[in-house]
């Protein structure tokens, strides 16, 4: 039965998936974000391809420009070096962006916004050799190894048919003008990239399904561990029930101290006492200052005859008044005639 406990069978509750995400443990599929930010960059060549190629083309009559007509000094290839990143930073910043926000996107997707300052801070025991040497030849290494082979080896495969396929238009792509050129190049570099995009799509569902089993295997508890979990949810039951306990005896304590203001004790006249009383500034109603029932209905009268409340023994009402109204509560419609009877008696002998 014990080890039955230790074993780790059990789904883990949600307090567990919620320490785990706070300590930066999530589920995350790298082939998942791969995918989706390949895929931004593909649209993203596309809405900007206009945009890039007046650029490509731009930097490319610059070139020609400066062929035999301009002498190579210092300062000239300076001018170059300067125009050319000059053109690259405008060619590639719009799309470098739309990719890095589409990889902040693919993250937030796969297990929303989280921030841990604990994943960046240093941790110098990753950089003990024997415990890198021992996860370097881990099974877990081996099987992602393998499945980044056979990826590769598909993917590559699959585009370098497609690539070769290409390389027959050559001759003819040779004769075009060179925004023809530019055009061709990625319309077939989209066909291509899309092909690959699918290809690793297919592996990335897969991925994804993978690293989730894993995960969340790798949180399942024993059924020892959701005890514990419970119990420091919930508390000790030892230490609740002494709380409760001293609740209860602080409570009581109130209740008896409350005895002396009541108008009448109306009793059973040895197995319940009930304390009322009627201030027509503060209710409509009488209330129950205190009742209790053998032991208690005992003590709630010997603290009347010492503070000289009356007791007025009524078996019926004693036992209505204790089940129907709590303390601290004004009594029901239905018992104002029995009560206000009592009350009246009690008034008249005050009197006298």
């Amino acid at each position: 039965m014990a080890e039955d406990e230790g074993e780790k069978t059990e789904e883990p509750t949600s307090k567990k998936i919620e320490d785990a995400r706070a300590k930066g443990n999530v589920p995350k599929s790298q082939d998942a974000s791969g995918v989706l930010t390949l895929f931004a960059a593909i649209l993203a060549v596309l809405m900007l391809f206009n945009f890039m190629s007046e650029h490509v083309v731009f930097l490319t009559k610059y070139y020609f420009s400066m062929l035999g007509n301009t002498e190579l000094t210092r300062d000239t290839l300076m001018n170059i070096a300067i125009v050319t990143a000059k053109e690259f930073f405008i060619i590639f910043l719009p799309l470098s962006l739309i990719v890095a926000i589409s990889g902040v996107l693919a993250a937030l997707a796969q297990f929303g916004f989280l921030f841990n300052a604990d994943a960046i801070a240093p941790n110098f025991s990753k950089l003990n050799i024997i415990s890198g040497m021992k996860n370097l030849f881990s099974l877990k290494k081996l099987v992602d190894g393998l499945k980044i082979t056979l990826k590769s080896l598909t993917t590559l495969g699959i585009g370098f048919y497609f690539f070769f396929l290409y390389t027959k238009e050559l001759p003819t792509v040779v004769l075009f003008s060179l925004h023809d050129q530019l055009s061709w190049m990625v319309h077939k570099a989209i066909i291509l990239a899309a092909i690959m995009l699918f290809i690793i799509g297919i592996y990335a569902a897969i991925d994804v399904v993978l690293v989730r089993k894993r995960y969340f295997d790798g949180l399942k508890m024993s059924k020892q561990e959701i005890k514990d979990e419970m119990k420091n949810m919930e508390g000790d039951p030892l230490i609740k029930g002494k709380i409760r306990q001293m609740q209860m005896q602080s409570a009581r304590k109130r209740m008896m101290a409350s005895v002396p203001q009541a108008d009448v004790v109306i009793t059973n006249p040895t197995h319940y006492a009930v304390a009322i009383k009627y201030d027509e500034k503060k209710g409509h109603a009488p209330v129950v200052l205190a009742k209790g029932m053998n032991h208690m209905a005992l003590k709630i009268k010997e603290i009347a005859r010492e503070n000289g409340v009356h007791i007025v023994q009524d078996p019926p009402l004693a036992r209505a008044l204790y089940a129907q109204v709590e303390v601290e509560r004004e009594i029901p419609e239905e018992l104002f005639t029995a009560v206000a009877e009592v009350l009246a008696y009690v008034y008249k002998m005050n009197k006298n």
